[in-house]
C-alpha cells in the first residue's frame, strides 16, 4: 500500500511498458464503445494469442488439455476466455471479472419523427447518467440492425473527420430563468433526451419531409427500413477518441472507462498469461449498469454453464465436481471506484478515499450506506492478496466509496460470491464516474496490469 504517488518509482523500462499499455488501451477505448465492439475486438486479438472458441471445440467432440486456451461469447456481448491449467478443474480457478457496457442512451424501437422540421430519434437512457451531461455533445451512433432476412448491418456514424455527428439540444442561457431554478435531476425530462438527426426536406412535396429525407439517407446508404429499427441496437455515444489528458500526459480522458479500463487490463494480464498451475478465467460481462440482468449480464447461467462445458471437455462433467470447482475459485471484481476529488471533497471521507496514481484499489466493499448489495471480503483473501501484490511489486491501496452516507454504488462481486468462492473488487480509480468522459490516471492503468497478470499467476 502507498501514501503517495507512484510516479517517482519507475525507472525508464517501467515507462516505456506504461506508455505502450496506455497507448493501446486508449485505441481499445476509441474502437470499443459498445459491448458488440469490445467482444469483436477482444476475440480477434484473443485469436492471435491461440485461443480457440469452445463452441467449436465442442461440436468437433475434442478434449481439452492443459494449457489450453478457449472463448465463449454469448449474443455478441458478454466473453469469456479460460487458459486450462495443470490442476484439477475442481479445484478451482483464478478469475477476474469486468464488465464492457457503460452509461449511454439506447435508441427506442419506433424512434424517428419530425417536429417543426427537426428529424429526431427517441432515445432512452442506459444506467446512471446525469442527463444533462449529455446535452450540447457531440455524439455518435453505434450497433447492429438486424433486417428480417437475418441480415445484420453494421452502424457507426460520428467517429470518422468526414462523419456528421449528432446532439441532443440544451436550451440557450438567455432563456433558462425558470429551468436554472430546478433540481438539476429534474430540469430535463428523459423524454426531451432525443438526437437531432436532420433538418432537410426531401425533394418532395409531403407531410415530414424531413423525416422522409433521413429515411432516402438510410435507405441508400444501409439498405435499411423505417420497420427496421424494431429489431435493432443502436446506442448514442459521445464521438470522438480517446485522448491523453493534462500537460504532463499523466492521464487519459475517454468514453467508457467504467468499466472498460478494467476490462482492458483484465484482458491483457490475461493474454500475457503463460503456462499456469491453476485455470484461469476472465469474464468481460454485459449489464451491469443496470443490474446484471439478462441473457447477457452475469446473473444468467452463462457463466456456469460455461464452466460446465469447459469441465466436459476436460476431466468429465458431474454437477458436483461443478459446484467444487465454482466455490473453490478465487475472483478479482475488476471494477472502477471513485477517485478522491478536492472540488468536492465534502463526499469523500479522505483516510479511505482512492487517490489518482497510488495504485490499484482495493474495495473490501461497496454497496451503499449500511454496505447494502456489497460483497464484503474475508480478510484471510485480502492477506493472501497482499502477499500476492507486495511480492510483485505491486502498488495498490484500500478505499471506500465515498462517505457512509453520501451515496454508494456496486459491482458483479456479490453475485459471484453466491457460489461460495473468495471474491473482492479491485479496479482503477476514476474521476467523472459516469460522465460522458472519464478520466483516469495512466500509473494506476499501468498497476492494474500487473496486479491482474499477478493475481492470476499466483492466487
Amino acid at each position: 500500500m502507498d501514501k503517495k504517488s507512484i510516479w517517482t518509482k519507475y525507472h525508464k523500462e517501467q515507462k516505456q511498458e506504461l506508455n505502450q499499455i496506455c497507448e493501446k488501451y486508449k485505441n481499445y477505448l476509441t474502437i470499443g464503445k459498445t459491448e458488440r465492439e469490445c467482444v469483436s475486438l477482444m476475440i480477434k486479438e484473443a485469436e492471435s494469442y491461440g485461443y480457440r472458441d469452445l463452441r467449436a471445440i465442442i461440436d468437433n467432440g475434442e478434449k481439452l488439455k492443459p494449457q489450453d486456451r478457449v472463448y465463449i461469447e454469448k449474443m455478441g456481448k458478454t466473453v469469456m476466455f479460460f487458459q486450462v491449467g495443470e490442476e484439477c478443474l475442481e479445484h478451482g480457478m483464478n478469475i477476474l471479472g469486468a464488465h464492457i457496457d457503460s452509461p449511454r442512451l439506447d435508441v427506442k424501437q419506433i424512434p424517428l419523427y419530425e417536429k417543426s422540421e427537426f428529424a429526431y430519434l427517441d432515445a432512452h437512457y442506459y444506467g446512471g447518467i446525469k442527463k444533462y451531461q449529455w446535452l450540447a455533445l457531440p455524439l455518435a451512433i453505434h450497433g447492429v440492425v438486424v433486417k428480417k432476412d437475418g441480415t445484420v448491418v453494421t452502424i457507426s456514424i460520428g467517429e470518422k473527420e468526414t462523419d456528421p455527428v449528432f446532439v441532443m439540444s440544451d436550451l440557450l442561457v438567455h432563456l433558462s430563468s425558470k429551468q436554472m431554478k430546478q433540481n438539476a435531476g429534474t430540469f430535463i425530462d428523459g423524454e426531451q433526451m432525443d438526437l437531432l438527426i436532420g433538418n432537410m426536406p426531401a425533394d418532395i412535396e409531403e407531410k415530414e419531409s424531413v423525416k422522409l429525407g433521413v429515411l432516402a439517407i438510410l435507405k441508400e446508404a444501409y439498405d435499411i427500413e423505417e420497420e427496421d429499427f424494431m429489431s435493432a441496437e443502436l446506442e448514442i455515444v459521445p464521438a470522438g477518441a480517446a485522448r491523453d489528458c493534462g500537460l504532463d500526459r499523466s492521464m487519459i480522458m475517454g468514453y467508457g472507462q467504467d468499466d472498460r479500463v478494467c476490462a482492458f487490463t483484465s484482458f491483457m494480464a490475461m493474454m500475457q498469461l503463460e503456462k499456469t498451475d491453476r485455470t484461469c478465467c476472465c469474464i468481460l460481462a454485459d449489464k451491469e449498469e443496470i443490474g446484471s440482468v439478462g441473457a447477457t449480464g452475469m446473473q444468467s447461467r452463462f457463466f456456469e454453464n460455461a464452466v460446465a462445458e469447459l469441465m466436459a471437455c476436460t476431466e468429465g462433467y458431474s454437477d458436483l465436481r461443478l459446484r467444487r470447482a465454482l466455490e473453490n475459485s478465487s475472483m478479482m471484481s475488476s471494477d472502477v471506484s471513485a477517485a478522491y476529488d478536492p472540488m468536492y471533497a465534502d463526499v469523500f471521507e479522505d483516510k479511505n478515499s482512492a487517490f489518482f496514481s497510488h495504485g490499484i484499489v482495493l474495495n473490501k466493499y461497496t454497496g451503499s450506506r449500511g454496505k447494502s448489495g456489497s460483497n464484503d471480503a474475508n480478510p484471510e483473501f485480502i492477506a493472501a492478496l497482499r502477499a500476492i501484490l507486495d511480492k510483485n511489486g505491486v502498488c495498490y491501496q484500500t478505499a471506500e466509496l465515498g462517505r457512509v452516507d453520501a451515496g454508494g454504488g456496486g459491482t458483479i462481486a456479490y453475485i459471484m460470491a453466491n457460489y461460495g468462492m473468495n471474491v473482492i473488487d479491485c479496479g482503477v480509480a476514476v474521476l467523472c464516474m459516469h460522465a460522458p468522459w472519464e478520466v483516469a490516471s495512466k500509473a494506476d492503468i499501468y498497476e492494474a496490469v500487473k496486479c491482474y497478470r499477478s493475481f492470476l499467476r499466483e492466487a
